[in-house]
């Protein structure tokens, strides 16, 4: 496994936290007011109330999705490689009362299991935007299977990797291959805001398929209950793309729909 992998991309998402954090994009003023940014289905998909249950959220940024789930009940922990994004992370959970069930470990993924002292939970939760920095599905779904108390879940909500080929052109085009890695040596700007001038530009990503996400579950021992695919999504990719009330984005009418999300859990017995 590459260091330069993962340094290179720490240093991305390193430069770009604060400005993540005062972006529309995350919008954290809107959601001090409603601290719940779960995606509709997810609760349901999870299949149990998550009051009371213990869950980590690995590579949670700036703890949007973490703090929903604690605001739900559970009690969790977020891992993230970036302490700029747990900074603010854990300001949010400090202005919104939520430190007594929420905390914030500074950590590679695949560093987890020792870094987390050998706890194990009841679900260990992934959100949307984060498989696809990683250079090893494989070993990173080991990390969850020790990570997994038995009978315990891996739930999953991801962006669905039909999305990946495609530019932000004007109208769909395709850019990057579907398999394999992309190195990109001018990741300028960000998602939230693409004029940023930046430092760091240098990242390592991969598409990791549907496929090659389960097969690695499976064999890291975990059998899956569930995969869902979705056409609503979190980002206007395209500008003739429409958002609903929830602030979700859709294909418009006149448009066929195409996946935007997909979402798998996965139970250890």
């Amino acid at each position: 496994m590459s260091r330069k992998w993962i340094e290179s991309n720490r240093a991305w998402w390193d430069e770009r936290a604060p400005s993540h954090a005062a972006s529309d994009f995350y919008d954290l003023d809107a959601f001090r007011r409603t601290p719940d940014r779960l995606r509709p289905f997810e609760e349901r998909e999870l299949g149990v109330d998550p009051r009371g249950l213990d869950l980590v959220h690995l590579q949670c940024h700036l703890g949007t999705d973490t703090l929903s789930w604690a605001q739900r009940g559970a009690s969790v922990v977020g891992l993230d490689f970036s302490e700029p994004a747990l900074a603010t992370a854990r300001e949010l959970a400090t202005e919104l009362g939520l430190v007594d069930r929420a905390e914030f470990v500074r950590a590679d993924v695949y560093d987890a299991v020792d870094a987390l002292g050998g706890r194990t939970f009841d679900v260990v939760y992934t959100g949307v935007g984060a498989l696809s920095w990683l250079p090893d599905i494989e070993r990173w779904a080991d990390v969850v299977s020790a990570l997994v108390k038995p009978g315990g879940v891996l739930y999953v909500v991801e962006i669905h990797p039909f999305l990946w080929p495609w530019s932000d052109s004007p109208e769909p085009e395709l850019q990057f291959p579907y398999f394999g890695d992309v190195e990109s040596h001018d990741a300028y700007g960000s998602y939230s805001d693409p004029s940023l001038v930046t430092k760091h530009n240098h990242v390592f990503e991969h598409n990791w398929s549907i496929g090659s996400v389960v097969t690695a579950v499976v064999r890291a021992g975990l059998e899956v209950e569930l995969i869902g695919e979705y056409e609503l999504g979190v980002e206007q990719k395209w500008p003739f793309m429409v958002r609903d009330e929830g602030g979700f984005w859709h294909m418009p009418p006149d448009r066929p729909s195409i996946p935007q999300l997909w979402s798998l859990r996965a139970r250890k017995h």
